[in-house]
């Protein structure tokens, strides 16, 4: 589990994959004239005044994201990341030139000479890395705030897990229950109102870690389907350790799931459209429901174990 103590915060998140360390986009022309380019490119260690303006160089006029190889200049030196090369349909953003298939290869020198502090140091990663070591090492790093797992909202608020335990308590209303073992029933009189819908999570707190127990409706196809699966709040590494089960029926059937649960680092979105969970059909679930099959009534019953 990562440290504790840091507060939810609402954040925007950046479209590029590649997001590092944003800054608005100074003066471009100034940014990215060839004499300063130049100048950055040529220069050794000794003679950059500080890490600030190398990093200054390597933000991408468009993005603002630091940009890593290939690294791409227009004929008069300015330059931009590979990813907004494509979105400018080949036109240089500063001088309006044709930008070809020119590599800034200087500055990508420049960058693989320079050590930067992850970007979450300030909640508490102590470690330094090469430039091209560091975006692979906040991919992974203990202290790299987690998404809120709310699945009814788009929600942007990132923290800590005993932080987004609070803000899931606090700011969505979700239940919170003790025990490793559960039945929950989910009832619905207009089964036509579901389509795509979601169920407020639940929480459970067992072997003092906390797991996020998921249930809606959404389109497989053409086919109105159920799915039911369990994510737990920590990463993959930890979730691997633990197992549950599923099980939903009626009328002397049922239907049974077990898996590992899900490290809330994938997304809601990612773990349902993986169908890893237990998935029911809507006619099926309609018979579990019994009565004049217009109503939705599940009972789902489930168990959380650790591996040994």
């Amino acid at each position: 589990m990562a440290p504790s103590g840091t507060i939810c915060k609402e954040v925007v998140k950046s479209n590029t994959a590649s997001s590092d360390y944003h800054s608005p986009s100074a003066d471009l022309e100034s940014r990215n004239s060839p004499s300063r380019k130049a100048a950055a490119a040529h220069t050794g260690h000794s003679r950059v005044s500080s890490h600030n303006e190398v990093q200054e160089l390597l933000e991408c006029p468009v993005c603002t994201n630091l940009m890593y190889p290939p690294i791409h200049q227009c004929p008069n030196g300015h330059t931009l990341c590979s990813s907004c090369k494509a979105r400018v349909h080949n036109s240089c953003p500063t001088c309006r030139n044709e930008l070809g298939n020119i590599r800034c290869l200087a500055l990508e020198k420049v960058a693989a000479s320079l050590e930067l502090p992850c970007r979450y140091q300030p909640l508490g990663c102590p470690d330094i890395f090469p430039y091209y070591g560091k975006l692979r090492h906040e991919q992974s790093c203990r202290f790299r705030p987690y998404n809120c797992p709310y699945a009814g909202a788009e929600c942007s608020a990132t923290g800590d897990i005993p932080s987004l335990v609070e803000h899931l308590k606090n700011n969505h209303k979700v239940d919170m229950h003790d025990g490793c073992t559960f039945n929950h029933r989910y009832v619905k009189d207009n089964v036509l109102e579901v389509e795509n819908a979601t169920w407020m999570l639940t929480v459970f707190n067992c072997f003092g870690r906390q797991f996020c127990l998921h249930f809606e409706a959404f389109q497989l196809g053409m086919a109105p389907v159920y799915i039911a699966f369990l994510r737990f709040m920590g990463d993959d590494n930890d979730a691997k350790k633990f197992n549950y089960s599923l099980e939903v029926g009626g009328n002397g059937r049922k239907l049974t799931w077990q898996g590992v649960p899900r490290s809330i680092r994938d997304s809601h979105k990612k773990v349902r459209d993986s169908l890893d969970g237990l998935i029911i059909p809507r006619n099926l679930a309609l018979f579990f429901s019994g009565g004049n099959r217009q109503e939705l009534k599940l009972k789902i019953a489930g168990r959380i174990w650790r591996e040994q």
